[in-house]
């Protein structure tokens, strides 16, 4: 079967085989074929899910919007360093749960040698 594509069409699947995702240009077609007929197999519903995603997103867009217009907004700098502080401290308990847990292993090693202190 030979098929005719546009110059761009082409390229893309060029581009999809050069990228090393997919080995020949028949493992992109098929593929792109796979996925049309997945498309085609969930009618409608597919189609509508994307488009009540995209109203919510909208939604919330506009939310923020009008938050932003009634100064109800936060400084992204003041969040990010909430964040990055949230990290370290996060960081911090698992490394301080880290060394408990190597602190017992040690002592129960210690322990089990017959060496217990009296």
């Amino acid at each position: 079967m030979n098929i005719s594509l546009t110059p761009e069409l082409e390229q893309l699947v060029k581009d999809k085989v050069n990228s090393g995702k997919y080995h020949s240009v028949s493992e992109v077609m098929g593929e792109a074929l796979r996925l049309l007929e997945e498309r085609d197999a969930c009618g409608g519903l597919c189609q509508r899910i994307r488009e009540q995603r995209l109203a919510e997103l909208k939604a919330k867009i506009q939310e923020g919007i009008e938050a932003s217009e009634r100064g109800e907004v936060v400084d992204g700098e003041e969040v990010f360093a909430e964040i990055e502080e949230d990290i370290r401290r996060a960081e911090a308990q698992m490394q301080e749960a880290e060394a408990a847990k190597s602190r017992f292993k040690a002592s129960y090693r210690f322990a089990s040698s017959g060496c217990l202190l009296r």
